[in-house]
C-alpha cells in the first residue's frame, strides 16, 4: 500500500479512520528550524471536524503529538519527524453492514476486491479523509519553512454547487494584480478558522445556505478549491516527471474526493490561441518576469516567478442519508443501503487547508530537490 511520497522531502502517512491514532513521518526537513507549535495548532484547527455547521458532527481535538525530530529547543534536528494524532470519537458500529453491502461512490467494493475482507472497514479505514489530518501536519510544517523564505500560500472555496466565490487575482501578473492578490490572501486569513473560507463574505453565506439545504435533504454537494502560492523564485523544480505541477498533482490526488485538477488557465486553454495563452515577458525592478500567468507559475516543470495556482474539484460526499442501490456481497443479490454515521454534506470547506498543505509539501520538496543556485536552507550557527 503506497502511503509514502516525495523525493528530498519524504512523507509517510499512516493509520485508519478508527485506529488508535493517525500520523505521519517526515524525512528530509532542513535542520535547525524552530517550529512554531501555536501556528501549527491554528492550521490544524481549520481542518478539524465538528467545528461548524457545514462539517461532520464527529468532533476530534486533533492535538498533534510530535514524538521525534525536534531537539530540546524545539528545532528540527535532522532526524525523521514523527507526529501522532489520537482518534478519540469513533463509532465503529455505524459501519457493521459495509463489509457486506458496499457504499456507492466509496472504496468499500474496490478494497474488498483487493484485500478480500482483511481491510479495516469502519470509517473507511485507510481510505478515510481522516488521513488528511496528518497530511496537514506535514503541510503545516512545510508551510512554516516556506514562509521563512518569503513564500505564502492561501486557498479558498471557489465554488460549492452552483454558488461561486470571486477567483484569486493571479492569472494576471502585474504589480496591481499582485497587490490585489495579497489583499485577498490576507482577507482569507482574517476570516479563519471559524468563518466560511471564501474571499467574498456574501458568497460564503450563499454556500453555507446551500450546504445546509442539501444536508436537510439527506444529500451532498461538490465544489472547487482554488490554491495559490506567491513568492516562489524562478528556477525551482525540474523537467518532465520531476516538475512542480506533477509533484503537486501526486499529493493532491492522494486527497480523498479529488476528481480533477487544473493549473493556471486550466481547461480553458483548449479554446485559446497561442497568441492568447502565451505569457509575454517584461522587465520589472530589473528582473525578467511574465506579464500574465496562464501557465500557473511554471514552465517545463520549473517555476517562472509568477504565482503558482491550481484548482481542485472535489466530488459530493458519497455517504448520504438517502437510500442507495447496492449489492450484498455475501448473497450475490441486489440490495438497498441506508448509510449511518457522521459525514460532511460538502467536503470543499474543510478541503481548503488540505489544499494549502498539499501545495506546501510539494513546493518544499521541489525546492529541496531542485534548488536555485543561491538557495541555502542551513541556518548560520
Amino acid at each position: 500500500m503506497g502511503s509514502s511520497f516525495g523525493t528530498a522531502l519524504r512523507v509517510t502517512i499512516f493509520g485508519q479512520s478508527h485506529s488508535e491514532a493517525v500520523g505521519c513521518v517526515i524525512e528530509g526537513l532542513p535542520s535547525g528550524f524552530a517550529l512554531d507549535r501555536k501556528a501549527l495548532d491554528a492550521f490544524m484547527e481549520r481542518r478539524a471536524p465538528g467545528r461548524n455547521a457545514w462539517s461532520t458532527p464527529r468532533k476530534e481535538a486533533d492535538e498533534v503529538h510530535i514524538v521525534s525530530g525536534l531537539n530540546a529547543r524545539g528545532e528540527t534536528c535532522g532526524a525523521p519527524l514523527a507526529a501522532l494524532i489520537n482518534n478519540t470519537n469513533t463509532r465503529s458500529g455505524d459501519y457493521d453492514e459495509l463489509s457486506r453491502v458496499p457504499r456507492p461512490g466509496h472504496a468499500d467494493f474496490t478494497a474488498q476486491s483487493k484485500w478480500r475482507g482483511a481491510q479495516d472497514v469502519p470509517g473507511g479505514g485507510h481510505f478515510s479523509a481522516r488521513l488528511t489530518a496528518p497530511l496537514c501536519v506535514a503541510g503545516g510544517i512545510a508551510r512554516q519553512l516556506l514562509e521563512a523564505r518569503g513564500v505564502h500560500i492561501a486557498a479558498h472555496a471557489l465554488q460549492v454547487g452552483g454558488e461561486r466565490d470571486v477567483p484569486f487575482d493571479a492569472v494576471r501578473h502585474s504589480t496591481d494584480s499582485l497587490a490585489h492578490l495579497q489583499q485577498q490572501m490576507l482577507a482569507l486569513r482574517d476570516r479563519q478558522p471559524t468563518g466560511f473560507p471564501t474571499i467574498s463574505e456574501k458568497a460564503g453565506t450563499r454556500m453555507a445556505a446551500l450546504i445546509e439545504q442539501v444536508r436537510q435533504e439527506g444529500d451532498s454537494v461538490g465544489g472547487i478549491v482554488e490554491c495559490v502560492a506567491t513568492g516562489l523564485p524562478a528556477g525551482v523544480g525540474g523537467p518532465r516527471y520531476d516538475g512542480i505541477q506533477g509533484t503537486i498533482a501526486r499529493v493532491v490526488f492522494g486527497i480523498p474526493a479529488v476528481k480533477a485538477l487544473e493549473f493556471g488557465a486550466g481547461f480553458s486553454v483548449a479554446s485559446l490561441r497561442g497568441s492568447q495563452n502565451n505569457d509575454p515577458y517584461e522587465i520589472r525592478d530589473g528582473t525578467p518576469v511574465p506579464a500574465s500567468n496562464a501557465a500557473g507559475g511554471s514552465l517545463g516543470g520549473i517555476s517562472n516567478g509568477a504565482p503558482v495556482l491550481f484548482r481542485m474539484a472535489v466530488k459530493p460526499t458519497p455517504s448520504i442519508a438517502q437510500a442507495q442501490r447496492s449489492v450484498d456481497l455475501t448473497t450475490g443479490e441486489e440490495s438497498t443501503l441506508r448509510i449511518h454515521g457522521r459525514h460532511d454534506p460538502c467536503v470543499a470547506p474543510r478541503a481548503v487547508p488540505i489544499a494549502e498543505a498539499a501545495m506546501a509539501i510539494a513546493l518544499l520538496d521541489s525546492w529541496l530537490t531542485w534548488p536555485p543556485a543561491a538557495s541555502d536552507w542551513v541556518p548560520d550557527v
